[in-house]
Parts: C-alpha cells; sequence; structure tokens
C-alpha cells in the first residue's frame, strides 16, 4: 500500500485542495510532455547525422539509421516503431518549426492536445514570418480554450494568415477526395470517406434529423401502445415500438439504407417519417460581404470546422432560403446586430450567431439546441436583453448554473466570467471576440 505524505495528503484533501492539486499536476504532467518531445526530435536530429554520412546512392541503408533508433525508443516505450518514426518527425517539427507553441506546453499553458491542433493548422504555412504570427495568434485562442473549441478559430487563423490562397489549396485538396473501407474485427469493416467540408458535415445532420424522427417515433410508439388501430397499422406501431437502437446506432443504419436503396426502406423508418416531410441538412456558413459579392477573397467559414473556399460558399449562399447580416465591431471583432429578410426573433438571431454554442467553459453543443438563459434572473429583475442573455446547453450546463454553486457575470461584448464553487473564475469569451483578439496578438512583434 502506498503510505507516502503525498497519497496521505490526497486522500484528505479539501475540495479546493483537489483542483489546485489537478491543476499542479496537469502542469508537471505537460512540463514532461515537452521534455520527451525534444528527446524525441534529438533522436530524429541524430539519426539524421547518421543518415548523411552514407552515401546517397545507399537508399536502403540510409533507411536504417532512423529505422534502430525508431526500434529502440519503440522497445523501451513499448510502442509500434513504425509510429516511432512519426512521432520523432512530428516532434522534430514542432521544436523547430513551433518553439513558442512548445514553449507554452513546457510551461503548462496548454496541453500536448492543443499542440497537435496548432501543429497541424500551422504546417501547411512555409512562411517563416507568417508562421510565427499564426503561432503567436493561436496561442492566444488556445490558452483560453479547450482543444475542441479552439481547433476551428486556429484553422480560421492559419488560412487568414497564410499567404497561398484557400481556394488553390482547396481545389487541389478536392481532387484527393475518395472512398475506402477498412477491415474491423469480429464481422465488421469501417467506411470512410475524404469529401469538401459542407457536404460531409451536411451529410451527418441529414443523418442526425432522420435518427431523430426515427428515435422520437420510437418513444411515441411506445408511449401510445394499446390503443385502437387498423391491422396494418397495429402491425407497424408495434415494429416501431420495439426499436430500442441508440441514435448512433439509427444513423449508421439510415446511412446503409439511403445508400444501397436511395431512401431508408426499414419499417421503422417507413412508418417515422411521413412521405411529404423531406429531411434536409442545416448548416451554418458565415461570409464576409466582400467574399459574398465576389469583390473580396476573404475566407468563408462552417461554423463548428473553420474555412471553406469562397467559392462554395457563394454556391451555398446562392441557395440558402433565409440570408442573415452580421454586424460587428471594428475594434473588438463583437457581433453587435443581426438582421435578416425574413421576419424574426432578432434578438434570439443575435444571440445564436455572437455564442454559436453553449457558453459554459469547453462546451460545444450548438446555440440552435440551446437555451437563451438570463444571466441574471428574470425573477430577480434580469432584463430580457442580449447584454443578459446567453446560450446554455439544456441538459447539463443551464442546470449547473442554477441548481449548482458556480455562478455567472456578463461582460461587455458579451464576455462570460464564471466564479466555480472553489472562486477560481473561468473567462468565457465569444468565438468571434476571441478571434480578434488573437489577429491583433497576430500583428504585433513575436516574443522571440
Amino acid at each position: 500500500m502506498n503510505s507516502s505524505p503525498a497519497a496521505g495528503s490526497i486522500a484528505t484533501a479539501s475540495h479546493g485542495a483537489v483542483i489546485t492539486g489537478v491543476e499542479h499536476t496537469r502542469r508537471a504532467i505537460a512540463a514532461l510532455q515537452a521534455e520527451e518531445l525534444q528527446w524525441f526530435a534529438r533522436a530524429e536530429a541524430l539519426a539524421a547525422e547518421e543518415t548523411a554520412r552514407i552515401p546517397s546512392n545507399e537508399g536502403r541503408e540510409r533507411e536504417m539509421p532512423r529505422r534502430g533508433m525508431a526500434a529502440e525508443l519503440a522497445a523501451v516505450l513499448r510502442r509500434s516503431d513504425r509510429g516511432m518514426q512519426e512521432r520523432m518527425r512530428d516532434a522534430a517539427v514542432l521544436v523547430d518549426g513551433f518553439p513558442a507553441t512548445l514553449g507554452a506546453l513546457e510551461s503548462g499553458r496548454i496541453d500536448v492536445a492543443h499542440v497537435r491542433v496548432i501543429q497541424d493548422a500551422g504546417a501547411r504555412i512555409t512562411d517563416p514570418d507568417a508562421r510565427a504570427r499564426f503561432e503567436q495568434a493561436a496561442l492566444v485562442v488556445a490558452e483560453r480554450e479547450t482543444p475542441g473549441r479552439a481547433k476551428p478559430i486556429i484553422l480560421m487563423l492559419a488560412q487568414r494568415l497564410d499567404p497561398v490562397p484557400l481556394e488553390e489549396r482547396h481545389t487541389e485538396a478536392a481532387a484527393g477526395r475518395r472512398v475506402w473501407v477498412r477491415d474491423l474485427d469480429d464481422g465488421m469493416a469501417e467506411l470512410a470517406a475524404v469529401l469538401p467540408a459542407p457536404l460531409a458535415y451536411a451529410i451527418k445532420e441529414r443523418l442526425t434529423a432522420h435518427a431523430r424522427e426515427i428515435v422520437a417515433a420510437a418513444h411515441g410508439a411506445r408511449a401510445g401502445a394499446g390503443g385502437d388501430a387498423s391491422d396494418d397499422g397495429a402491425a407497424d406501431a408495434d415494429i416501431i415500438a420495439t426499436d430500442c437502437r441508440t441514435t448512433d446506432q439509427v444513423r449508421a443504419d439510415v446511412l446503409t439504407d439511403l445508400l444501397l436503396t436511395g431512401h431508408a426502406t426499414a419499417p421503422v423508418s417507413a412508418g417515422s417519417i411521413p412521405a411529404t416531410a423531406a429531411i434536409t441538412a442545416h448548416v451554418q456558413i458565415t461570409i464576409p460581404a466582400a467574399t459574398l459579392t465576389g469583390d473580396g477573397t476573404e475566407p468563408a467559414e462552417l461554423v463548428g470546422y473553420g474555412p471553406i473556399d469562397p467559392t462554395t460558399a457563394r454556391h451555398l449562399a446562392a441557395t440558402a432560403p433565409v440570408w442573415e447580416r452580421l454586424f460587428t465591431s471594428p475594434t473588438t471583432g463583437a457581433v453587435l446586430q443581426v438582421d435578416t429578410y425574413r421576419p424574426s426573433v432578432q434578438m434570439r438571431r443575435l444571440l445564436d450567431a455572437r455564442d454559436e454554442h453553449c457558453r459554459f467553459p469547453g462546451c460545444r453543443r450548438p446555440a440552435r439546441l440551446c437555451d437563451g438563459d438570463h444571466t441574471i434572473d428574470a425573477a430577480r429583475g434580469g432584463p430580457t436583453r442580449v447584454t443578459n442573455l446567453a446560450n446554455l446547453c439544456p441538459g447539463r450546463h443551464h442546470p449547473v448554473k442554477h441548481k449548482t454553486a458556480w455562478s455567472v457575470v456578463q461582460r461587455p461584448d458579451g464576455i462570460l466570467e464564471w466564479t466555480s464553487p472553489t472562486g477560481r473564475v473561468y473567462v468565457d469569451v465569444p468565438r468571434r471576440v476571441l478571434e480578434f483578439m488573437a489577429l491583433a496578438a497576430a500583428e504585433e512583434p513575436a516574443p522571440f
């Protein structure tokens, strides 16, 4: 049994001490991970030095130094030697090309998941000055957000600061679209595809919409079991009522039905979706006005993913039934106003455009699936204004705000300051304000 003082103190730690302990431990782990990456980079450098001493015509022999180094590292760590070669290369790229990111990891300001997001997004930027500016901007985001929330913002930053136009890179990337199958165990296989992002997100959205209809129909059939119905209707209802698939399972089954038959043919699918109720996908695209008119080349954005090329964005806008105009502050980037050509509740549109997702730190549930919560409760005199509203997901973080010791204050530009039960403050900045801050930081001289 571990009887060290540390183990004893952990067993009796208070709420606040637990949070502090986890925070300090995570920083220590991050520092060790940064040190490990430097060792991997050094291993790559040693292999390269040894390779350079082998004549260039000895092609096979020149592979051996890297493979030998990777093999021993893999043996020590009980990992794949092929995977170890990739880790060595990635570490060398990080150490040489992203020194500020490595420094942020070493000091515990970010973790390795943030590092992967920054390195993957910045790898396409070959100009050293542009990459340094990108890295500086990306760290502003990474030090405030979870990797999941940070990724689409950092992708947009990479596009804005990359001197190579997205249109050119997208055309080249789209030529590589493909579908493949990977065998799995137990009679299963994985079907995967590389597609333009708007199409991939639209496909998933449509599958999800079908799945929700089917799951809702099954719940309704079970709740209404026992009512009068015709023989055929009763049989269909019985089939639907016995459907206990999860949403993920239904989504996979609908994908199979649609691809193999052109429509969802399972009885539960046919019984739950009226013939006249066509299900369409919903994606949210944000397009700068100059790009929309063809006068500019600034990238558009697929919300939840990141930058998409202007041509695709203009095509989607041309077929959209609803357009919304976003007015942003020229000094902070905050969303100030939204209007649309179709009559609507303007306040809700502005709120969804500003927040994009649940505003509890780290949550990514889309705003359209969230509740509009009064920061200061309406029952306590809080006004129904955008400056006192924020999107919170109904099942998790809305209850957390009202039924636990968490509290929140709304600052200008929709910035939320959350205070935890231990008194720690977590600042959640609206996505566009944070991106504006990051770009502003990129205009400053790099601190190295």
